[in-house]
């Protein structure tokens, strides 16, 4: 994991991560967006994107509800970090209808939405230990700029390679992608 001098750091690599992961959307047919290519991943195009999309969502609900005074369950209310399978098959289900246009959308809109908050933190949020309960959830509780990472640059490049091989595996059965 990379680390960062200061949450303008965080946030531009968000902002250029997350504009090289998106664009690899961008030339995809609507009519494959749902084509499973096994040897490449376990994900198609949308649920990958919906993956970084539900996750970018909960980073945002998580800061959301304790500034407001909730009691914040991660991963999310009714899920388990030991059974994140459930949590994707929601994130699938909430934009199984949604065209690619308003994922992409979506993704852009939350990229500047989680740039906005890192921007509202202080250094000592956004690099010291023990700042939100959210962060320090789980037995691997740290730094907030470190759960911020995680679940967009990190994931992003991670996604980013996933991608690029189902567009590899399209190009191989001869589909345009």
């Amino acid at each position: 994991m990379e680390t960062y001098e200061s949450g303008t750091e965080l946030a531009d690599e968000i902002r250029q991560h997350g504009k090289a992961f998106i664009s690899e959307f961008q030339n995809i047919p609507e009519q494959y967006w749902d084509e499973l290519q096994p040897e490449a991943d376990n994900r198609t195009p949308r649920q990958m994107l919906a993956y970084e999309l539900g996750w970018m969502s909960l980073l945002l609900d998580w800061e959301h509800n304790e500034q407001e005074g909730h009691l914040v369950h991660t991963p999310a209310d009714g899920y388990s970090w030991l059974h994140l399978s459930n949590l994707y098959e929601m994130f699938d289900e909430t934009w199984q209808d949604s065209t690619p246009q308003q994922m992409i959308d979506s993704f852009n809109n939350l990229i500047s939405q989680i740039q906005w908050m890192i921007n509202e933190f202080s250094q000592d949020e956004l690099f010291g230990k023990n700042q939100r309960k959210w962060a320090e959830s789980t037995p691997a509780a740290g730094p907030l700029w470190q759960w911020i990472s995680l679940h967009t640059v990190d994931s992003f490049v991670i996604f980013g390679d996933k991608i690029r091989r189902w567009k590899q595996a399209m190009a191989q059965h001869g589909m345009p992608a």
